[in-house]
């Protein structure tokens, strides 16, 4: 089921409308009240948030959601600036839409974050455990331990951007291709959601004596700096 939290009554109708059309269950719900009593009824797949919303903004409903839940999350908001994009993904978000949107357009990106989700909760069999630095992404279990052996959480976007470094490790990989590679949001040269990312598990990936492996190649991409073994 797919949870949509849209104030604004006209827009909440059309949107559920064509999510149903397109086969998906849609509870739709205008504000945080309605929402929590969705996401406790359980059998979500998937939450689309305004971000301008009556009471609690849908900004601090990520962050509560990204509290005790890795259910993906699309901002849907007629605020389209870069920053808000920026602040979205920062949240946990796995996904930005702009309003006004088309119906292909929402429909293509909620599959997308939904094929994602679904193959992390598959896992990925064939690519098994890769071991670098000291860490080890398990990626059956989608599971990234630290050195001390410590389970640092990550969002799909996140497990899907760090398995296509290294993947490609000690390759530098341009920002539009690793887009491409890693599955998540799609945009133009000015889409920062790559950037974002990087510096996300950058954080999650730094110690107290040590850096991250992820080297910024300027005006070219990002390349993962350490030797991979694979099982």
């Amino acid at each position: 089921m797919i949870v949509l939290v849209e104030d604004d009554p006209a827009l909440r109708v059309l949107t559920a409308r064509a999510l149903k059309e397109n086969g998906f269950d849609v509870r739709p719900c205008a504000a945080a009240p309605e929402m929590w009593q969705a996401m406790e009824e359980g059998g979500v797949e998937l939450v689309i948030l305004d971000i301008m919303l009556p009471g609690t903004s849908g900004i601090d409903l990520c962050r509560r959601i990204r509290r005790d839940s890795d259910v993906p999350i699309i901002f849907a908001s007629a605020k389209g600036s870069e920053t808000d994009r920026v602040i979205g993904l920062e949240l946990g978000a796995d996904d930005y839409i702009s309003k006004p949107f088309g119906t292909r357009e929402l429909v293509a990106r909620v599959r997308a974050v939904l094929r994602r989700f679904e193959a992390k909760g598959a896992g990925d069999t064939s690519r098994g455990l890769y071991r670098f630095d000291g860490w080890v992404a398990d990626t059956p279990r989608h599971e990234l331990r630290s050195p001390s052996g410590a389970v640092v959480e990550l969002t799909g976007a996140e497990f899907d951007l760090l398995t296509t470094l290294l993947d490609h490790a000690g390759r530098v990989i341009a920002r539009e291709r690793l887009i491409e590679l890693s599955r998540t949001r799609q945009g133009d040269s000015t889409d920062r959601s790559i950037d974002v990312l990087i510096s996300r598990l950058r954080r999650k990936l730094s110690t107290a004596d040590k850096p991250a492996p992820i080297v910024t190649v300027r005006g070219v991409g990002y390349m993962l700096n350490a030797p991979v073994e694979r099982e």
